[in-house]
């Protein structure tokens, strides 16, 4: 490589030297390696490359940009590092961020939404490791058989819940509490639930479908049923298998659709005959206390006129022994 200059200090960095001169001696701060040229012409054949820097004659030496080379190449590799941590940890929050439940499906549609699909996977428990963004998770056909507490809880975009074709039949209080902001539908079809549980209802307002389950038709039931907003479906869905009062005979029959039944009239009958039962008692203790304290009356007036007729005889005596006395001395007089 020819390089064109002045005798004066002149630097050439080492990228502008060539792999010919490695096979050769080092060169240091006193020697240089030229091969051909001439530095009357000022174009010289630099030809080294072990050395640090490459001075031409008549120059002095002068720090080469190896070192700042160096420099860059340290601190550029703890930058490298650097990043790749940042990126290592971006990608690990992003990768939980969008985890999925142990076994279950999970897609996004356009808008973002995560759909989480658990069907048919013969689950006997709610899983707990449902990512917080979902907006839909379906649970149907396995083999719960109840909602606990907070079942759902920490799944604040969750707009539809499935949990049809399963063996549900209890719900505890609280259930689906937190989802009353969000929920929009909420399926517990095909299940095995007998009794309403208002408590596990706490808050939410979405629309349930609650049809074929063996419904318990009672007092209960009937003034819960108005408290949900039920799918049309349900008007015809919820049918009772049993009935309490069971002469009223409603088994087998829809429930909505039977506004004229009335399965309160029992627990109506009920509570007048215990208000009487308390209202007698009431008055059977109040008349023992009047006939109690008319009796101790007479018989505090009883003894009180004893008492009064018992004093004029006491004094009768005692004004005829007083008059015995007066006789007597007189007489001895």
């Amino acid at each position: 490589m020819k390089r064109r200059g002045k005798a004066a200090k002149t630097l050439l960095p080492p990228y502008y030297l060539s792999a010919k001169y490695r096979a050769g001696a080092p060169c240091d701060e006193k020697s240089t390696a030229f091969t051909g040229g001439s530095t009357a012409t000022g174009e010289v054949d630099v030809d080294c490359t072990s050395c640090a820097q490459v001075v031409l004659p008549g120059a002095c030496p002068y720090p080469t940009m190896s070192l700042l080379a160096d420099w860059l190449l340290r601190h550029s590799v703890v930058m490298c590092l650097l990043l790749h941590s940042l990126v290592l940890m971006t990608f690990c929050f992003h990768h939980a961020a969008i985890s999925c439940s142990k076994s279950c499906y999970c897609s996004e549609s356009d808008s973002g939404g995560k759909t989480v699909r658990c069907s048919n996977l013969h689950l006997t428990e709610i899983p707990q490791d449902i990512p917080n963004d979902t907006q839909r998770i379906y649970l149907d056909f396995n083999l719960f058989t109840t909602v606990p507490t907070n079942a759902f809880a920490g799944l604040p975009y969750l707009v539809e819940l499935d949990l049809s074709h399963n063996e549900l039949s209890q719900l505890e209080p609280g259930a689906f509490r937190g989802l009353g902001s969000t929920l929009q539908f909420l399926d517990l079809s095909s299940n095995k639930l007998v009794n309403f549980n208002p408590e596990a209802f706490e808050g939410l307002r979405s629309r349930a479908n609650l049809t074929n389950n063996p419904w318990h038709c009672d007092c209960n039931l009937q003034m819960a049923m108005p408290r949900v907003d039920l799918e049309p479906a349900s008007l015809t869905g919820i049918v009772c298998q049993t009935s309490d009062p069971e002469e009223i005979g409603v088994q087998g029959l829809a429930f909505l659709l039977a506004p004229d039944i009335d399965l309160c009239v029992v627990m109506k009958r009920t509570t007048d005959v215990a208000m009487l039962v308390v209202m007698f008692g009431w008055f059977t203790m109040v008349i023992s206390y009047l006939v109690y304290y008319v009796r101790a009356n007479q018989e505090d007036a009883r003894r009180h006129l004893e008492y009064l007729k018992s004093l004029p005889s006491k004094q009768g005596k005692s004004e005829e022994s007083s008059t015995i006395k007066m006789i007597v001395c007189s007489t001895e007089q």
